[in-house]
């Protein structure tokens, strides 16, 4: 019997429609059938006898009710919604607490390092700042290039409606000088050194060559993460001046065929911006390179023994060096307003 209704039931479907005009006999098992298929699909029953809407009538009166899930009251949402964010929260600061015991130790060994400059890496230092730098140069020429075309043709269009288009040169200079060929070149190094870092760390976490490097007494802040820092410390400045040149060398093409204003009126017009601007945008490199590579280190010395721990942690080192990259960014630009720079 029980397999009978079961082979019913499958042959039933999910119809939205359910016609009983061919049903020639029908006990309360049938239904039972009927009517529980109906409720589950939203079905609509049409076609039936008196006989069997009788009986199906009954039915309907003895079927117990449908079960619905308990709703949760509101003030217990509220109150879950409120503990995550705790929970959230907490983590938060739990990962803020040690990324700046880690960014300690940084500082710690490299005033070690300073006092025993023998004990510096110094061909590992060279290695990576031809990874983090040399290599890092043609991509960030032409990324600078490129926004400086744009900054000057964006900014041709609307100047020349007031008739002010000499002051493009103004415009470029400023906004690649002070600005945008700095975040950018950190930028595009944060995406590019800070996965490389912590992928490199966290391939040696996962090989326990950092176990190792401990069990021998080596300190891998001193070995690994020193080189890479000290590497961007000194190697973004010079991609930010390389950016910066880029960035005016491109605004001055656009402004030579956009505007007609020959290089050497650019460059007349380049020598009467203030050098403050230069120094504002040089003076952050030296802090984006210490975010972005105790990011990447930091996350990669998280790494545990499995490839999705590498994976997560490589996204994540981009994303919050990026972020923190821009924070630093806006921080320093309220700063310098404030100081009148």
């Amino acid at each position: 019997m029980v397999q009978h209704i079961a082979a019913l039931q499958s042959g039933l479907g999910k119809a939205r429609v359910m016609d009983l005009s061919g049903v020639t006999a029908l006990d309360t098992a049938g239904a039972w059938l009927i009517l529980s298929t109906a409720r589950r699909n939203g079905a609509r029953l049409i076609g039936a006898s008196p006989v069997h809407e009788v009986l199906l009538q009954a039915v309907q009166a003895v079927l117990p009710p449908e079960a619905r899930p308990p709703r949760t009251p509101r003030h217990i949402e509220m109150i879950e919604r409120v503990n995550r964010l705790g929970r959230a929260t907490a983590a938060g600061l739990a990962g803020l607490a040690q990324i700046t015991g880690f960014f300690g130790q940084v500082v710690a060994c490299l005033g070690l390092t300073m006092l025993r400059p023998w004990r510096l890496r110094l061909t590992s230092t060279v290695f990576q700042m031809q990874q983090v730098g040399l290599n890092a140069v043609p991509i960030v020429a032409l990324m600078s290039f490129l926004i400086g075309i744009v900054i000057a043709y964006q900014g041709a269009d609307q100047l020349r409606q007031f008739g002010a288009e000499v002051y493009v040169v103004d415009l470029i200079s400023i906004s690649v000088l002070r600005e945008l060929g700095v975040l950018l070149t950190a930028i595009i190094v944060a995406g590019r050194s800070a996965s490389a870092f912590t992928a490199a760390i966290g391939s040696m976490k996962m090989r326990e060559e950092v176990d190792a490097m401990r069990t021998l007494g080596l300190d891998p802040i001193e070995v690994l993460v020193l080189p890479r820092v000290l590497a961007l410390l000194l190697m973004l400045p010079v991609l930010g001046l390389i950016a910066d040149l880029a960035g005016l060398l491109g605004g001055m093409l656009m402004a030579w065929f956009e505007l007609g204003i020959s290089p050497g009126m650019y460059r007349t017009r380049l020598l009467d911006v203030d050098v403050s601007h230069f120094v504002v945008g040089l003076v952050k490199a030296p802090f984006f390179a210490v975010i972005i590579g105790v990011i990447g280190c930091f996350q990669g010395m998280r790494v545990q023994g499995n490839a999705e721990s590498l994976g997560q942690l490589t996204s994540r080192a981009v994303v919050q060096a990026i972020f923190m990259v821009i924070l630093a960014d806006a921080t320093f630009s309220i700063f310098f307003a404030a100081a009148g720079l």
